[in-house]
């Protein structure tokens, strides 16, 4: 399982923010997103949710509780919604 400082670290280092970059954007203080990240405290609920809106992940995802993934699609068009539909139907297949 992975813990939840990973899975911010994770997310932040995949949109190439730095700690101050991410602080920043949630109104924190760098240090914080740097605790948080060390589980050396563990953010607020309210901090939770600025994650997940920030990350398009759902809250459940970041606390370990849900384990889809999810992809986020939501500036494509229908057209390309529809292309990616079908090429995960056509991997889900493969099985």
């Amino acid at each position: 399982m992975i813990l939840l400082g990973d899975k911010l670290k994770m997310l932040r280092n995949s949109r190439s923010l730095t700690q101050g970059d991410l602080a920043q954007m949630m109104g924190l203080a760098t240090s914080a997103i740097s605790s948080y990240e060390s589980c050396s405290r563990r953010p607020s609920y309210e901090v939770l949710i600025k994650y997940a809106r920030i990350f398009h992940v759902s809250t459940d995802f970041l606390l370990g509780i849900e384990k889809q993934d999810y992809l986020d699609v939501s500036d494509l068009s229908a057209k390309e919604k529809e292309a990616v539909l079908q090429v995960i139907t056509v991997f889900r297949n493969i099985k």
